[in-house]
């Protein structure tokens, strides 16, 4: 009480004070500073080009293709000049999705799944495994699509190009893995999650460009006025939504034998059921499939032709046209419907009813194994509509806020906004944890 009213009185914020006193502790100290390290090293490398790279014709590519500039996004701006860390950690990412959802089809993940801790690290090996040949052929698809775009020259499969591009590919996988080894070590010898942080501080590298474009706009202060206030919102909300949760009630009670006596015991807690479980998962895979179809058609669209072929790849690009209504339209409806997809999966390979019950758990009124699975069913269903509305919002944030503030060479990006409040606020928990053992006053009540 006297170390808070002493705070008080200096008039120190509290999370500049939780800040202080965690660099005076020497181990956090340690943490942090590994932390900001190595993020160091991702952004040194994040410079390092490979090979036969023309900056002015890939950066001419990049204005023109959304697909990319999504991909850029979780590389912190390496994609945009193909350095040797271009692919980022999404392999990474890619090959954790698919795992997570192969776990409920083949009955030998679904087995290692429930061994524990052991089977967590075995299916995780298998990911990194799966990453290094998804990192591969990311690569060399990359390359390819920029080369078709007049980007870079010299990538193919035969001839003098082989070499050149499979050292490329080469190097480009294993700047990803490398990236990925950084992330575990930022976890495990850090504060928060690695791999998040990594994807953080991409995104906060690219901050100043977006600066930068918001003073294209000077001249409209009243949409940047308003495009600050919808920003604003949009973090409030997330916070809102990544912090919310449905609490169900749980009992514990089981007989113990002590002695030839038997004893009864019994306790009470809840079970927290996550408004949006799902994160920014759907996010990616709506975007995605909406970003694809118009980058496939706009190789086939031939100005001076007037074939069908022509024709049909003009009407698809148009349609899929990131800044149009049936755009944003369909993302929005995606979104919600990988929401609900991705909830339910996760919520089933978690078989919280079987675990409730071996533990000697259950819910008050409601009957354990079946009942009880049914009863988890309702309640995650009826929650993740609201995570599915909250993530459909977000995504179509950036076509309402173009629309209100009529500007159009500065959009709110609205995934690494996402992304950058739940890592904060996993990070800020973590720090607050570690404060917290040390009898340290944090900045989260």
């Amino acid at each position: 009480m006297m170390r808070q009213a002493a705070r008080t009185e200096q008039g120190t914020p509290r999370l500049l004070q939780a800040v202080i006193d965690a660099m005076r502790v020497p181990e956090l100290r340690a943490r942090l500073l590994f932390v900001f390290a190595m993020l160091v090293i991702f952004r040194f490398l994040a410079q390092v080009p490979v090979p036969g790279v023309e900056r002015e014709a890939l950066a001419d590519f990049f204005r023109q293709n959304d697909l990319f500039g999504f991909l850029d996004v979780f590389s912190g701006g390496a994609l945009r000049s193909l350095s040797v860390v271009a692919l980022g950690v999404f392999p990474y990412i890619t090959a954790s999705i698919i795992m997570q959802l192969m776990v409920p089809v083949f009955p030998q993940l679904k087995e290692l799944s429930r061994e524990g801790e052991a089977g967590r690290q075995r299916i995780n090996q298998l990911t990194h495994y799966f990453m290094v040949p998804i990192a591969a052929l990311q690569a060399f698809g990359q390359l390819t699509l920029l080369q078709q775009g007049g980007a870079i020259s010299g990538i193919g499969a035969s001839g003098e190009d082989l070499l050149p591009t499979m050292s490329i590919i080469i190097t480009m996988t294993a700047g990803s893995v490398f990236l990925v080894w950084i992330g575990e070590l930022i976890t495990e010898k850090g504060i928060g999650n690695g791999i998040s942080i990594i994807i953080f501080a991409g995104i906060v590298a690219t901050l100043p460009q977006i600066i930068g474009q918001g003073f294209l706009e000077r001249d409209n202060v009243a949409g940047l006025g308003l495009l600050v206030v919808i920003g604003v919102l949009m973090v409030y909300l997330i916070v809102m939504f990544t912090e919310a949760e449905r609490r169900i009630p749980v009992q514990y009670g089981r007989a113990v034998f002590r002695g030839g006596r038997m004893y009864r015991q019994g306790g009470a807690t809840h079970l927290p059921i996550k408004v949006n479980s799902a994160g920014m998962i759907p996010l990616i895979f709506a975007f995605s499939i909406m970003i694809f179809p118009g980058v496939v058609a706009s190789y086939f669209i031939d100005p001076a032709s007037a074939s069908f072929m022509s024709r049909a790849a003009d009407f698809v690009q148009r349609l899929f046209d990131p800044t149009g209504f049936f755009y944003y339209f369909f993302s929005f409806l995606l979104v919600v419907a990988f929401t609900f997809f991705y909830a339910l999966i996760v919520f089933r390979q978690q078989n919280l009813a079987d675990s409730l019950q071996r533990n000697g758990g259950f819910i008050p009124g409601i009957r354990p194994g079946r009942s009880t699975e049914e009863y988890l069913n309702r309640i995650i269903v009826r929650v993740t509509w609201g995570g599915a509305l909250f993530l459909g919002v977000v995504a179509v944030i950036p076509y309402i806020a173009t629309l209100a503030t009529n500007i159009r060479a500065l959009q709110l990006p609205s995934i690494s906004l996402l992304i950058m409040v739940g890592v904060a606020l996993d990070t800020m928990r973590q720090l607050e944890a570690q404060l917290l053992m040390r009898n340290y006053e944090g900045f989260i009540k």
